[in-house]
């Protein structure tokens, strides 16, 4: 699983790694949420163009989390759950962990452990969506990716969703992100030290090494 906040490469990271995984032999399939093309993604593009509201603060935490839960839901049900729980390997980018990250920072630091519990209980536990074998956080600087968001939205010729068009927002993720990658144990990959970007490739290897060392000690994903 490929996380990240916005602009930190998720999705260039996350094509990578499906194609090194795949050209090494593996049983893979890859997800990209939220699914925009999706009937399940309906309540996010709403919420993500500004129906509910222009600040993400005007829906609350845990009807935001149900909103992509669903479509994660979906996804399982209709696509690839039977082939996950056959032996299959998933590679997503984003998944539940996103909920976390970017519904954390709506609430105060006290009420975090509160809500994870409940996050995770409720998409692992009464969903029963899979819970990450592995989460690759790309921890960026959010000025950093700021920048990248803008670039790409200019280049791509869209404007940003609420999520991108708050800085302070933003922000408040990265701090979030840190206390979930700590608590729940995930792989920290820095893209910019010193709030130099390293290069794509230069991440990718890091990535890479990481899935593939997880694939051996699991004994899945090759033909």
């Amino acid at each position: 699983m490929i996380e990240g906040l916005d602009g930190s490469g998720k999705e260039t990271q996350a094509g990578l790694l499906r194609a090194s995984l795949i050209e090494r032999g593996t049983d893979l399939r890859s997800v990209s949420f939220p699914r925009y093309g999706s009937a399940s993604s309906a309540l996010v593009r709403m919420y993500l163009g500004g129906r509910f509201g222009s600040n993400p603060d005007d829906v609350n935490a845990y009807a935001a989390s149900a909103f992509y839960a669903v479509d994660r839901y979906a996804s399982c049900k209709e696509d690839w759950g039977a082939f996950y729980e056959a032996g299959g390997a998933v590679l997503a980018d984003r998944w539940t962990t996103s909920n976390a990250v970017h519904q954390c920072s709506k609430l105060p630091r006290e009420e975090w452990d509160a809500y994870l519990d409940w996050l995770y209980g409720f998409e692992y536990g009464l969903l029963g969506v899979p819970e990450p074998d592995l989460v690759v956080y790309l921890d960026m600087d959010p000025e950093a990716s700021a920048r990248l968001v803008e670039e790409r939205c200019e280049r791509e010729g869209v404007a940003k969703d609420i999520h991108e068009a708050d800085a302070a927002y933003l922000a408040r993720c990265r701090e979030a992100a840190a206390f979930c990658a700590e608590r729940g144990g995930w792989a920290r990959v820095e893209c910019a030290p010193g709030r130099k970007l390293r290069t794509v490739e230069d991440v990718h290897g890091e990535v890479l090494g990481l899935a593939e060392a997880l694939l051996e000690d699991e004994g899945r994903g090759s033909r």
